[in-house]
């Protein structure tokens, strides 16, 4: 079974669906037999590397709301984090744009490091509040994860992996996602957004149960004549 991930680095959603997916998958039987595999989704492609506002005052402006209604807004999923173990710090978090953290995730898939990095990022940008938009500190967190760091910097420095971001962002595009978290389990269900561990649970098993089935076939009809190893069944001639 694949399970493909929409995300991206910034979504606070993304990181709170991510733990409620794990949650579903330990208490699935067949965890060991499920791919995950994650997909590139910037929430805003033209958000700046760097800037001064801070998450609130970019909510704020992005929804014409006040600067306390915004806080509000955080406020209320950071408790949502809490409840699945995660420390969200929205108060020191830099926003940033997530292109190279992208990229950078798709050399990690080549090395075979693609979750340990996912993981990484969202953690360094949410509780640890990294600038993760920085090629230094991606540099340094793609060491972390055991990621060579002259081929990362080489990386960023470079534009490897545009087209692969790009690739994933047109998928998208294709099928419908409207925002992140959005997941595609083998080709044929779909999930949006940060959905409670029970409907992951529900959602996997129903899957697995369609894709390895062994359909029988309903008799409707008994009795006839027919041939078996023993010979056929002759009906008696009529006089």
């Amino acid at each position: 079974m694949k399970i493909e991930i929409w995300s991206d680095y910034v979504c606070p959603f993304c990181y709170i669906g991510k733990r409620h997916l794990e949650e579903a998958l330990q208490q699935f039987p067949e965890r060991d037999q499920v791919e995950i595999a994650f997909k590139s989704f910037e929430l805003d492609p033209d958000a700046a590397v760097d800037t001064d506002m801070s998450i609130q005052e970019l909510l704020s402006k992005k929804y014409g709301t006040s600067l306390e209604q915004a806080k509000n807004m955080t406020d209320s999923m950071t408790k949502q984090a809490a409840t699945v173990g995660l420390d969200f710090r929205f108060d020191t978090s830099i926003p940033t744009n997530t292109f190279d953290a992208h990229r950078l995730t798709k050399y990690a898939k080549t090395k075979g490091k693609e979750s340990e990095l996912t993981e990484m990022l969202l953690h360094a940008h949410f509780t640890l509040s990294k600038h993760i938009g920085n090629k230094e500190t991606l540099v340094g967190l793609a060491e972390q994860a055991g990621l060579d760091a002259e081929e990362s910097q080489a990386v960023l420095e470079g534009d490897e992996f545009t087209q692969d971001v790009r690739a994933d962002e047109k998928e998208a595009r294709q099928i419908g996602v409207q925002g992140v978290p959005f997941f595609v389990i083998n080709r044929k269900y779909a999930i949006s957004g940060a959905q409670p561990s029970d409907v992951f649970l529900s959602s996997i098993q129903k899957v697995w149960e369609e894709e390895n089935q062994t359909d029988s076939l309903q008799p409707l009809g008994t009795d006839g004549m027919a041939c078996d190893e023993n010979g056929c069944d002759v009906p008696p001639s009529k006089s």
